[in-house]
């Protein structure tokens, strides 16, 4: 276990500012919300804004959901409804989905409310009448079917960087580098499938290139040491590629509209729009609440923290800061902790292709075990590198250490007590070296765990709260109390007590990791929630853990032991893995290229085609081929050698005596030595499984032939 000494924890607590503006990434309101975007983002902004307000910290946690954009208007066409259509629906499921996992926004906007298209627009003009934009007529790809620019999401093609064939024109996933849609190499329209041509337009352009002294001078100076390796790295690159002007419009229909002379018909791009909504939506909570909004983005008191992915990064490091400081009058992000991306089961995951695990499923599959998740993800959370969710790691996670450790001390201390003294906590003796080294170390968790929360280690701060349990489960283990009560009561009484403050002390640290768990236990021990309505007497904020002697006092009575969590079988694991693989298949037929018809034949031609009926007599491996059978095959009118590309689909025993469609007057061909003469014909089902094209009737005799 980590220990500060009292120096560096004054240290840290003097250098704490006391007003927190906090971010997430506003999420596209085109589908619903998946565990990366959990585990990327939201749970780790989750913890840091309940940690802070255990603190006694002023914090706005602010979020919403970015409605505009070109993946909402092709959403939308697919579909054949309006874009307003398509961000209602996922708005209202996207926000559930938050709720339901516990996240604690202040406020949780979207960037269709009017407040949001005001300040947005507000700040594109003051950006413009302070001259601080390049106004150009550049050339643009254009669908000319369409009649539409090509922007963004509405063009594919291969990344100049890393040569991925399906980068889009804002940003390759592949490699996260963020794009124009003139940088792709072979272009072609999402919307038609056309190659597009080059189309004179105006557009306005932040000169990111005007902003690159301040940016180093902050960021490659300022945050070196500070700022995560992954997020200086990318920010650094950038820069040291030197900088150049960024559109901030775009040729749409779907957007906020551009407030200026000559920007009839364009909208401001979503990437100017977006980060301008974690604003409007501090101004909309704000205003709810009767509070002034201008300090938390205008004040050097308040600490302004961005949680976002890696693909986010160069939104949120330069061109946000390059538009606040050219503004002039808001603060700039004192840190972007941004995470690298979670894969599934060893595969990326993908919203387009269905391979992920979405919110509302998997409430589901595991109703009231959203904080099994949220430990799961956040103990494998991808902080430094991309990390792989796999669901035996989940059950792992759940079954040896939620349930084995935390639960099975808590069961352990809440039955015993209920057992021994009727639910009432019993009266200390005098502590043995043991109980003092315990309850010390009770008192050294809260700036163990905060150390790491402040330094955005989530998966360390997880894992120290879970030492804490650890602890405890070892106290009950090495102290036996089940035994002693027969022979020392006042010594049991004493193992008792010390247990129940260890107790104590988890209801509360575990308050941003495992936030219903929590409650469950702080209503098991009789104590108060930090968000309870009621009045008790007995209540521990973060900062207790750390000075009180006593957390829950002799005489207070607890209530009876329910299980915090509950053993996950193999039965569940394997459900989930089909449905994985089900969504798989699904997805790969639906997207399957059907091949486009060959060039007409003859009936001539075709005629020439001899096709029999044949049995095939033998089958074996070509020796080191993985692919081929050597087959003997009875035609009717002799019996020959073929080989066949069908060793991955069926095993040699499997085939011998199977009734066959062979093309016998193919020209014979050499593979690996040996002569094939003729060809088996096979197809796919379905399931895309190979499998042969066998005659209907199965008393057809061997040289039929096939007409």
């Amino acid at each position: 276990m980590q220990l500060l000494t009292e120096f560096e924890i004054s240290i840290n607590t003097m250098n704490q500012p006391k007003r927190y503006t906090i971010t997430a990434a506003l999420p596209y309101t085109n589908g619903p919300i998946h565990i990366g975007h959990l585990a990327g983002v939201y749970v780790p902004a989750d913890i840091y804004a309940r940690y802070l307000r255990l603190t006694n910290n002023d914090v706005a946690f602010i979020c919403g959901s970015d409605e505009h954009g070109v993946p909402i208007t092709i959403k939308a066409k697919k579909e054949g409804v309006s874009p307003q259509d398509i961000v209602d629906k996922y708005h209202a499921i996207i926000k559930k989905s938050f709720e339901d996992f516990g996240i604690t926004f202040d406020n949780y906007s979207r960037t269709s409310a009017k407040i949001h298209h005001d300040t947005a627009q507000e700040f594109f003009k003051t950006l413009y009448d302070k001259g601080e934009f390049i106004e150009e007529v550049t050339e643009q790809l254009y669908d000319e079917e369409a009649n539409q620019f090509l922007a963004d999401r509405f063009v594919t093609g291969t990344c100049p960087k890393c040569g991925n064939e399906e980068a889009y024109g804002d940003q390759c996933e592949k490699c996260g580098s963020s794009l124009n849609a003139t940088d792709l190499i072979n272009p072609k329209s999402a919307i038609t499938g056309n190659v597009p041509t080059m189309k004179e337009t105006k557009h306005w352009f932040l000169p990111l290139d005007k902003h690159e002294a301040f940016l180093k001078e902050w960021i490659l100076e300022g945050h070196k040491k500070d700022w995560k390796p992954n997020v200086y790295g990318q920010v650094k690159s950038w820069i040291d590629d030197g900088l150049r002007p960024r559109a901030v419009t775009r040729d749409l229909d779907w957007g906020i509209p551009v407030p200026v002379k000559g920007g009839e018909g364009k909208v401001l791009y979503v990437w100017f729009d977006a980060p301008i909504g974690y604003i409007s939506a501090t101004k909309e909570w704000a205003e709810r609440v009767g509070k002034d909004w201008e300090p938390y983005w205008k004040s050097e008191d308040t600490k302004l923290v961005h949680f976002i992915g890696k693909d986010n990064i160069v939104f949120h490091c330069i061109i946000f800061p390059s538009m606040l400081k050219a503004e002039g009058s808001y603060i700039l992000p004192d840190n972007v902790p941004a995470n690298e991306f979670l894969n599934l089961e060893g595969q990326k995951l993908s919203t387009s292709k269905n391979w992920a695990v979405w919110l509302p499923d998997y409430l589901i599959d595991f109703p009231n075990q959203q904080d099994v998740l949220r430990y799961a993800l956040t103990a494998n959370a991808p902080e430094s590198k991309d990390n792989d969710f796999t669901w035996a790691d989940f059950q792992a996670r759940n079954n040896n250490e939620l349930v084995a450790i935390f639960g099975n001390f808590i069961n352990r201390v809440v039955v015993l007590t209920n057992k021994y003294y009727d639910g009432f906590i019993p009266e200390a003796s005098e502590f043995s070296t043991v109980d003092e080294e315990t309850l010390a170390a009770i008192k050294a968790y809260p700036a163990v765990i905060s150390s790491s929360i402040e330094r955005y280690r989530f998966r360390e701060a997880s894992q120290e709260f879970m030492n804490l349990a650890r602890l405890g489960n070892k106290y009950l283990a090495d102290e036996e109390p089940w035994k002693l009560v027969k022979t020392d009561e006042a010594r049991t009484k004493t193992i008792m007590f010390v247990a129940l403050q260890i107790a104590s002390a988890l209801a509360t640290l575990g308050e941003p990791f495992l936030p219903f768990t929590s409650a469950k236990l702080k209503s098991i021990l009789n104590i108060s929630s930090s968000d309870s309505t009621q009045e008790n007497s007995i209540e521990n904020s973060w900062d207790d853990i750390s000075t009180k002697d006593i957390l829950i006092p002799a005489g207070h009575q607890i209530g009876q032991a329910k299980l915090l969590f509950s053993k996950i079988e193999d039965e569940a694991i394997q459900l989930q893995l089909e449905k994985l693989e089900a969504s798989k298949k699904a997805n790969e037929a639906a997207n399957k290229v059907v091949e486009p018809e060959k060039e007409t034949i003859s009936f001539e031609d075709f005629s020439k085609l001899d096709l029999r009926v044949g049995t095939i007599l033998e089958a074996e491996k070509m020796p080191k081929a993985n692919k081929l059978l050597v087959l003997k095959v009875d035609t009717g009118i002799d019996v020959r050698t073929i080989v066949s590309g069908i060793a991955e689909s069926f095993k040699p025993e499997d085939i011998i005596g199977k009734k066959v469609t062979v093309l016998v007057n193919l020209a014979p061909r050499k593979l690996r030595g040996v002569e094939s003469q003729g060809m088996i014909l096979m197809t796919e089902n379905p399931d895309g499984k190979l499998v042969f094209v066998n005659p209907d009737d199965a008393s057809v005799t061997n040289g039929l032939q096939i007409s």
